[in-house]
């Protein structure tokens, strides 16, 4: 059934290892042809790789580890790979295993000659592809075969090393006329043919390297001119990390040519780096997708993907050697750079990085580009050592930021900057075309960084997660599925709320079967002996009824909430009140202990200024544990750069002044953020205290702080109690004499409360759509204070599937007056529709202003 015709569409489809491993996978590729060439009316050229583990086994026989046992091992495998598919070895494979064979008896092989090296990596595919062909043709598809080398062609890559021309060639760039025609004549509709290898000038057989059949599929959807390249691996596509190192890594679902360039240059491996730019020269998108799950979006690449701001992706390259040369006399002279880079020409070594002062040039190399080997290296540094000082640094590890106007988002990226602060850096460097930022740090300290960075990106909004359609679900979410969530309270309660919004908004509505829920969470945790409720998250007084009639006591960081708290509950005992304030006044702690509250004091200067206010006192002392953690930069209470906490170098000299004044240390206290994830943390703070309280003398009882999380975005998981409780039970264990103390305060009222707003306009402004609503900023202030992200819904018209990405704003004369970016609401939205921020129960109403002498909002309370 030749189907031969002028100019044919052709559409392009690789598989790798795994995929050309099993039978039902092969049974998948033959499927996904047919499927896919009859759905773009186009002809399917299939490229495949070695079986899994084939190309390494060929590397061992050219390195000449007991090539004759390998020959033959993988003879016999290939053999037994053809009976599970009922196919007679011999008449599928037979002139294929006689060549493989027959490469051990090649003149070339004593030598281990380069071109002979090149010929037995090149058997794998060619196995491989053999087999596929028949056993596809068994299957009753019309499938041809046809040899690779006979079509792509290796080009020629000045000042390359001879290995590299040969094990590790680029593609000719020439797109040949007429190929399409030629390649067409081929009588079969579905074509098979090998990745990886090409045909050298010499006629003999050139490989493109490791990832080599990605190249492959490329260069002939280039030379086709396909309507799409598709890279069918054993994983969803590229990823803003990678998944094994980060679970939370999104999907990228699209890319633009130069993006994905860069993410797979700098480390990626889903996708060669070198394959990028037939396809891009040639305006051919690629898809990459999974071959286990075809139903995923998999990652898109052209050029019509849009040019959105922000980091898409950190990546991580091990094995990146640094040569740093230095020498005084390098300053104004003219042709330096020059003549040391003529040294790497000389050695065939490109030069990947490069960072310059007055006196020093350091470049970073690529061993997996540069074929590094000490050999090269000590020579390299030999002759640099004419003219300079060198100075070779490796193992180390590039961890690049790669996204679009990568200047522009310097500012958000200080919790990174941090971050690298506390490791060695070597070598920063930012590209000039503004798509990556990169970091080299010593290859040691690179463990356990990419899951914190990642983290940060999207705390900080660098990497725009929940406003962009390039990210898709993450790698946990694809494996595990999504998050098993708590339905939220007000999904029952619309009527009711909608009823409430006919009073008017702005307006706050709290749920107290959803605090009291919470409350009794933090004291079914048997580690736990005292919980106080931080009331700056929300003083309402029914809120703080309702958590002391469930047995929380409260803490107050003013004497203000001190004198509230007090008003409120006139019975509360003063021993279920804490103050914990910063920098207060003189008055207040003397207001705080002359009402008899536990007081916590953070510094030595208090003492020093004011001895007689403390003097025979019982005190807390809230130490800096020397680090902070939480959601975002100026949510961290720890380190440096935090207020809070007296310094650990100052410990015994705090001792030592409460002795003095005969002031007693009854609890030591430590608050080093919000909204933390890990709920190990608490656990480690639990024994850093405890360590140092064994040393106080009379404490007690050890205060843990707060900051458990609450699930914001929609793919965020609630907070493993269990584990936070197994963590606490554990350390409590190993230090059971000291009483242990929570105060959490977002975790207990955040998810009991609601915002309602109503609809003001409805504006379409250079095609972006927004809602202004009646309250932003001035009654909700987390989104432009944090860039937080809260769910937004219009409750007038649920379920309502006609959507639009709408801008949610508020009515404050400030451009930070936002809710929500990208947010799918009802495309009728209309005026007077009511608007439900959720989550809002915490840091809502307490921040809450008149700016542009606006009304404050109303509170309402569902019992």
């Amino acid at each position: 059934m030749g189907l031969v015709a002028a100019r044919q569409k052709w559409l392009v489809l690789k598989f790798g290892g795994t995929s050309v491993s099993r039978r039902d996978r092969w049974d998948t590729i033959g499927r996904m042809a047919v499927e896919r060439g009859a759905a773009e009316g186009a002809r399917v050229l299939v490229v495949v790789s070695a079986m899994s583990g084939v190309t390494n086994e060929l590397q061992a026989i050219c390195d000449g580890d007991d090539a004759v046992a390998r020959v033959a091992a993988l003879a016999h495998r290939h053999r037994v790979f053809c009976e599970e598919l009922g196919l007679d070895p011999e008449q599928a494979l037979g002139p294929r295993l006689a060549e493989l064979e027959g490469l051990l008896d090649d003149p070339r092989a004593a030598g281990r000659a380069l071109a002979w090296q090149a010929e037995v990596l090149a058997q794998g595919e060619l196995l491989s592809s053999s087999i596929g062909a028949a056993y596809l043709c068994s299957q009753g598809l019309d499938f041809g075969w046809c040899d690779a080398r006979d079509w792509l062609q290796a080009g020629h890559v000045p000042n390359r090393t001879e290995s590299a021309l040969r094990l590790s060639v680029h593609p000719r760039r020439e797109i040949e006329p007429g190929f399409n025609d030629r390649f067409t004549r081929h009588p079969r509709a579905f074509v098979l043919t090998q990745g990886f290898i090409a045909r050298h000038d010499d006629g003999g057989t050139a490989v493109f390297g490791r990832g080599g059949s990605d190249t492959s599929a490329a260069c002939f959807g280039a030379l086709l001119g396909a309507v799409r390249v598709e890279i069918w691996t054993d994983v969803p596509g590229m990823f803003s990390a990678n998944p094994r190192e980060v679970p939370d890594a999104r999907l990228l679902t699209r890319l633009d040519y130069a993006e994905a360039q860069e993410i797979a240059t700098t480390g990626a491996k889903v996708l060669h780096p070198r394959s990028i730019g037939p396809c891009r020269r040639a305006g051919v998108p690629m898809m990459i997708l999974d071959t286990s799950r075809p139903e995923l979006p998999g990652t898109r690449i052209d050029a019509t993907a849009a040019a959105i701001p922000g980091v898409k992706a950190i990546s991580r390259r091990d094995g990146v050697v640094l040569v740093s040369m230095e020498s005084i006399g390098m300053w104004q002279q003219v042709g330096f750079l020059a003549d040391i880079f003529e040294l790497f020409k000389r050695h065939g070594l490109s030069v990947d990085l490069i960072g310059s002062s007055e006196t020093n040039v350091t470049i970073s190399l690529d061993p997996a580009d540069n074929l590094v080997t000490s050999n090269v290296l000590e020579a390299l540094a030999t002759d640099l050592a004419k003219v300079c000082r060198v100075k070779v640094i490796a193992p180390c590890t590039g961890i690049t930021l790669v996204g679009r106007g990568m200047r522009s988002l310097l500012h958000r990226l200080s919790d990174v900057w941090a971050t690298f602060g506390r490791e060695r850096v070597h070598l920063i460097s930012q590209s000039s075309n503004d798509l990556n930022l990169t970091f080299v740090i010593d290859e040691a300290d690179a463990d356990g960084l990419l899951p914190l960075l990642h983290a940060e990106l999207i705390a900080s909004g660098a990497m725009p997660v929940m406003d962009s359609d390039v990210f898709g679900p993450s790698w946990r979410e694809i494996e595990y599925g999504r998050p098993q969530r708590r339905e939220p309270w007000w999904i029952g309660q619309r009527e009711d709320l909608l009823a409430r919004a006919k009073a008017g908004t702005p307006r706050y509505v709290y749920h107290l079967a959803t605090v009291r829920e919470r409350a009794r969470d933090m004291l079914a945790t048997d580690a736990v002996d005292r919980c106080f409720f931080a009331i700056k998250a929300n003083p309402h007084p029914a809120i703080l009824r309702t958590v002391t009639d469930e047995g929380l006591g409260l803490e107050c960081v003013s004497l203000g909430e001190l004198e509230h708290v007090f008003a409120t509950l006139p019975e509360l005992p003063a021993s279920r009140v804490l103050f914990t304030p910063s920098f207060a006044p003189r008055r207040e702690y003397e207001a705080a202990l002359a009402r008899g509250v536990t007081v916590t004091l953070d510094n030595i200067e208090a003492f020093q200024r004011w001895p007689e206010v403390f003097r025979g006192r019982t005190i807390w002392l809230r130490l800096d544990l020397g680090r902070g953690d939480g959601h975002h930069e100026k949510v961290r209470t720890g380190g440096a750069a935090a207020k809070f906490g007296l310094p650990l170098a100052r410990f015994d000299a705090f001792l030592a002044h409460a002795h003095a004044l005969n002031i007693r240390i009854s609890g030591l206290h430590a608050h080093l953020g919000s909204g933390i994830e890990d709920p190990r943390h608490w656990r480690e703070v639990y024994a850093h205290l405890a360590g140092l309280a064994d040393t106080a003398g009379d404490v007690d009882t050890i205060d843990i702080g707060g900051g458990m999380p609450i699930p914001y975005t929609p793919d965020a998981q609630d907070f493993d109690l269990a584990v936070w409780r197994a963590g606490l039970d554990e350390i409590k264990a190993a230090f059971p004499r000291y009483a242990l103390v929570v105060e959490p305060g977002r975790y207990l009222v955040a998810e009991a409360g609601v915002l309602l707003l109503s609809v003001t306009q409805v504006v379409e402004k250079d095609g972006v759509h927004r809602i202004g609503c009646d309250g932003g900023m001035n009654v909700m202030m987390r989104p432009a204070l944090y860039d937080a992200w809260h769910g937004i819904h219009n409750i007038s018209r649920p379920g309502d599937t006609s959507t639009t990405a709408f801008e949610i704003v508020g009515p404050i004369c400030e451009t930070g007056d936002v809710l929500g970016r990208k947010r799918l609401l009802s495309s009728a939205t209309a005026e007077d529709d009511v608007i439900l921020v959720a989550d809002t129960g915490a840091y809502g109403m307490t921040m809450a202003n008149t700016y542009n002498l606006r009304a404050l909002p109303a509170e309402d309370i569902i019992e």
